[in-house]
């Protein structure tokens, strides 16, 4: 199994379309109670900044209560946020490849989550 701190997601929030899929899966898979969330969907915007541009993003927050879907991972399958995810914006792998793809990319609206 990966060690903490090994492995994370990559999320291109630049294209997240906010269908709440990657909630939905996680709470499935997880049983998670109401109100409890491995990732959730917030939403920042619509705002106008001082230059003129309009900013409306959908952002796939992990919580404290992902744990990566260890489970699902141990078993070879990607962890069910990224699996299910309508817009393909999540990637999951180590650390060291996701800064890599993040750099290559070289996008503003990407970020690496790490547990």
């Amino acid at each position: 199994m990966a060690q903490t701190g090994e492995y994370g997601l990559l999320i291109d929030y630049q294209y997240c379309s906010g269908c709440h899929a990657c909630e939905v899966a996680c709470k499935k898979e997880h049983d998670l109670p109401k109100g409890d969330f491995g990732i959730k969907i917030v939403q920042d915007g619509p705002r106008q900044c001082s230059d003129g541009v309009w900013e409306y993003d959908y952002l796939p927050v992990p919580t404290h209560l992902c744990d990566l879907c260890a489970v699902r991972v141990e078993a070879g399958k990607l962890p069910t946020c990224v699996h299910h995810c309508q817009a393909g914006v999540m990637v999951y792998g180590t650390l060291e490849e996701l800064a890599a793809k993040a750099k290559a990319a070289a996008k503003d609206k990407m970020v690496i989550f790490a547990k």
